[in-house]
């Protein structure tokens, strides 16, 4: 097998060579070496016109500043092709009156370049609409090559080098050629994929009557379901027999199963919170010493925002296996407790009642579950109390309420004679001479 594609490819390249001979054979002859003058004399011009009105263009671009930004993207891309667009606009009247003026042969060449840039230009501003750089590169210099290679005839020898550079898997036969049938194939109905999931990822998320963490669930199902349809489709479209790579792909499932134990756990993970609703986006938790908001649910971990901007991936398998408090899981209702003390000279009740009032006046603090106050205890220098409220924003922030209650009682004590006892120390200084000091006797 080995030896016949190795045979195959030689006997291609000699058919190559044989043409490329004939080719630069014909360009010796006199009005072929003309249309390769006037080839490379309007791609000068071309050169130089770029060069010139290129700034102009430029400058007027500047002035434009009340556009909308799609169309001075376009203006930019046109800018950025100038060159092309020039040797376009002069090579297609040239092959025009060379047909009318002498034979078609004799335009030939002239034809073909102007063919290759109108395609090089399609492509270019085609591809511009592919949003992923890698992707567009990529789309971009495999239509460049396969156009050159159609406008020129060689598809044909292309496509047989590409044949018989072939491997077999059981009864599959795998061809560079095959390969980039299902590259292009696929990369088509990812694309249509991606198209189907964005707008229906959409509509989904608009539904109120389907829950945060449901609307999470239905996304990635259905992301998965159409990149998968579209792949195995792509496969068969090009004629690969999945069959035979079915003891392949055992294999590698068993491998990715070994090594990648933790990526899998993760995902199931994901699945499971997903589908018991323990936490969903928007959601208040903590979990260890990260306290906030998630932001996004993903098939391998939790984006968690925190009040200081800082984004956390917590790992899904850490919200299963670990404690997890979600402050919102049933309801936005969050009660915070704060201590404070007062004199043993205070009356308690009144204490008691400045106490609520003064929780109360804070704007985030409810009032329709009051605030309460009781006594937890007789310490050593005050009464101590525990002063009890309700929110129901937790994503507004946890200490900032409890500092705006603090303030709140301190401003509410100072209005009121409430003293707030502190622990002191007496300092006595005694002197040289005092009977107390002790001496070596």
């Amino acid at each position: 097998m080995e030896g016949d594609t190795i045979t195959i490819i030689q006997e291609i390249a000699l058919g190559l060579w044989a043409q490329a001979q004939l080719f630069l054979t014909g360009l010796m002859r006199p009005w072929n070496a003309y249309q390769v003058g006037i080839v490379l004399s309007v791609f000068l011009v071309a050169h130089i016109m770029a060069k010139i009105f290129g700034p102009l263009a430029r400058d007027w671009m500047r002035e434009r500043e009340g556009w909308p930004i799609w169309r001075m993207r376009i203006l930019v891309m046109l800018h950025r092709r100038l060159r092309l667009m020039f040797f376009i606009i002069m090579i297609w009247p040239l092959v025009w009156i060379m047909r009318e003026a002498t034979w078609p042969s004799r335009s030939y060449l002239l034809a073909v370049a102007g063919n290759l840039a109108v395609a090089w230009l399609v492509i270019a501003i085609v591809t511009r609409l592919i949003r992923n750089t890698f992707l567009r590169s990529m789309v971009r210099y495999v239509s460049w090559t396969w156009v050159t290679l159609s406008i020129l005839n060689l598809t044909d020898e292309a496509q047989a080098i590409l044949e018989s550079a072939a491997f077999e898997i059981g009864e599959t036969r795998l061809s560079l050629w095959l390969l980039v049938q299902a590259v292009i194939v696929i990369g088509i109905l990812f694309a249509l994929a991606r198209f189907i999931s964005t707008v229906t990822s959409a509509q989904v998320r608009k539904n109120d009557d389907i829950s945060p963490s449901m609307q999470v669930l239905v996304v990635k199902f259905m992301q998965v379901l159409l990149y998968g349809a579209a792949f195995f489709i792509g496969l068969r479209t090009v004629g690969v027999d999945l069959t035979g790579l079915a003891v392949l792909s055992g294999a590698i499932g068993v491998g990715l199963g070994f090594g990648l134990q933790k990526v899998v756990s993760n995902l199931v993970s994901g699945i499971i919170i997903l589908l018991d609703k323990s936490i969903k986006p928007g959601d208040v938790i903590s979990l260890g010493e990260t306290f906030g908001w998630i932001n996004s649910l993903g098939a391998r971990y939790v984006s968690i925002t925190t009040r200081d901007g800082r984004e956390y991936l917590i790992p899904n398998e850490d919200l299963i296996t670990g404690q997890v408090v979600n402050w919102s899981h049933s309801n936005d209702f969050v009660r915070l407790d704060i201590y404070f003390g007062t004199a043993y000279g205070d009356d308690p009740h009144k204490v008691r009642k400045i106490a609520i009032e003064a929780a109360t006046s804070v704007d985030r603090v409810l009032s329709s579950k009051p605030p309460v106050c009781h006594i937890v205890g007789f310490g050593d220098s005050s009464v101590d109390y525990i002063l009890r409220f309700w929110i129901h924003d937790p994503t507004g922030g946890l200490t900032n309420i409890r500092g705006n209650v603090y303030l709140a009682l301190w401003d509410a004590f100072q209005a009121n004679d409430i003293s707030i006892p502190f622990p002191q120390r007496e300092v006595r200084m005694l002197g040289d001479n005092g009977g107390d000091m002790p001496h070596d006797g």
